[in-house]
């Protein structure tokens, strides 16, 4: 099993930043794949970024976020992290880590994000 917990969300004004992080724990393979979903109200989850273990820890960011968001990883901290900058009202939502691993996906409880216009 894996937990993920996540930490860093809050309120800020719009142009803000502010820093997610997510730390898994537990049966943590060598390769997998961490990143950053988000859901508004009456909206669908959304891959925000993600990032691979790999040695080249490849990236991919969803082009609303391009140029915005930076995702990286702690390796030997089995952490992941989202700095957000420049922030839109139209960021706001909840934020869930993700890892994915084998067959399996593993998702945190989630954290709020709220961009004041």
């Amino acid at each position: 099993q894996v937990q993920l917990a996540e930490s860093g969300g809050g309120l800020v004004q719009a142009g803000g930043s502010l820093r997610l992080s997510c730390a898994a724990s537990g049966s943590i393979f060598s390769f997998n794949v961490m990143g950053w979903y988000r859901q508004a109200p009456g909206t669908r989850r959304e891959l925000v970024a993600s990032i691979t273990s790999g040695s080249d820890m490849r990236t991919n960011y969803a082009d609303s976020v391009k140029g915005r968001f930076t995702i990286s990883r702690d390796i030997r901290k089995n952490t992941v992290y989202l700095q957000m900058n420049s922030l839109k009202p139209e960021d706001t939502a909840v934020y869930y880590c993700h890892l994915a691993q084998g067959l399996n996906d593993y998702w945190g409880q989630g954290t709020q994000v709220t961009v004041a216009s």
